[in-house]
């Protein structure tokens, strides 16, 4: 849903495979979305896009990694879906963000209009766990599917224990 109204709107909209540490490595992990590259996902359990710890991106210098990466590939907004850690590094990259340009700038790793295209950074937060225990909401992104492969894995072992007359714990 966020590609397809990003892209009504008029956007390029880019998939960031493996989360933060994604951002990190750089730009072969940034990949251009389309209508078609999310077909048929809706139904799906987890990310497409993988999802990575990155014990990089909680110190500055992988923060600042990331914020090269994007301003060179002239990314300004991020739609951030995850818990905890993720909404938090969110937070902290956005606060940070005018000093790492600024950092980036002064040691010439970002042209001035690289710079100035990219002086703000737009982040939507979005909570997503399986968990569902984020106050102010009745179900969180992946608490439904979660518990959707939880009850197909449960009929799928009630038909399995009943064709072999046998209780299964």
């Amino acid at each position: 849903a966020i590609v397809r109204m990003g892209i009504y709107l008029g956007c390029k909209v880019y998939l960031i495979h493996e989360g933060y540490q994604g951002m990190i490595d750089g730009e072969q992990n940034f990949k251009l979305a389309t209508w078609t590259s999310v077909s048929g996902i809706v139904g799906l359990g987890g990310t497409v896009i993988g999802s990575a710890r990155s014990s990089e991106f909680r110190e500055r210098s992988g923060r600042l990694k990331a914020a090269k990466n994007l301003a060179k590939a002239g990314i300004n907004s991020l739609v951030c879906i995850g818990g905890d850690g993720t909404l938090t590094g969110a937070d902290l990259f956005k606060k940070e963000w005018k000093s790492l340009l600024d950092e980036l700038l002064e040691k010439k790793e970002l042209t001035n209009d690289e710079f100035e295209n990219n002086k703000y950074l737009n982040i939507v937060g979005i909570v997503g766990s399986i968990d569902n225990d984020f106050c102010g909401t009745d179900m969180t992104v992946g608490t439904n599917s979660a518990l959707h492969r939880i009850i197909e894995a449960i009929d799928a072992i009630v038909t399995t224990a009943f064709s072999h007359q046998r209780c299964f714990v």
